[in-house]
C-alpha cells in the first residue's frame, strides 16, 4: 500500500536538494563569469598600457623589447587565468555530480552484486 505521507516527505526532501544544489550551480557560474569579466578588463588594461607605452618609444630595439615583455606577459598570465578557470569549471562539475554521488554508488552496489552471484 502506497504511504502517501512518506512519499510526500521523499518529494520534498529531493526537490530541496535539486534547488540546493541549483543554487549551488548558479553561483559557480556566477563566480566563473565574475573572474572572466575581471580577467578580460585587466588585459584590456595592459593592452592599453602597452599601446600608449609603443607609441611614445623612439627606437626599434626598445619597440622589440616592449613588445617581447608585453607578449610574454599576455601570455603567461593567459595561461594562469586558463589554469584557474578549468579549475573551476572542475569544481562546479563536481558540486553538479555531488546530488547523484551517492544514488550511482548505490545502484552501481546492486548491480555489482548482481553479477557476482
Amino acid at each position: 500500500m502506497i504511504n502517501f505521507d512518506e512519499a510526500n516527505k521523499k518529494s520534498k526532501e529531493a526537490m530541496d536538494g535539486m534547488l540546493k544544489s541549483y543554487s549551488e550551480i548558479a553561483k559557480g557560474f556566477q563566480a566563473i563569469a565574475t573572474e572572466t569579466t575581471d580577467y578580460s578588463k585587466k588585459s584590456f588594461q595592459d593592452m592599453a598600457g602597452f599601446v600608449e607605452a609603443l607609441a611614445s618609444t623612439r627606437s626599434v630595439e626598445a619597440v622589440f623589447e616592449l613588445q617581447t615583455k608585453y607578449v610574454k606577459s599576455a601570455y603567461e598570465g593567459f595561461i594562469a587565468e586558463s589554469t584557474k578557470i578549468t579549475d573551476m569549471y572542475a569544481d562546479l562539475a563536481k558540486t553538479a555530480y555531488k546530488p547523484y554521488e551517492a544514488p550511482v554508488a548505490k545502484s552501481t552496489a546492486v548491480v555489482a552484486a548482481k553479477n557476482a552471484a
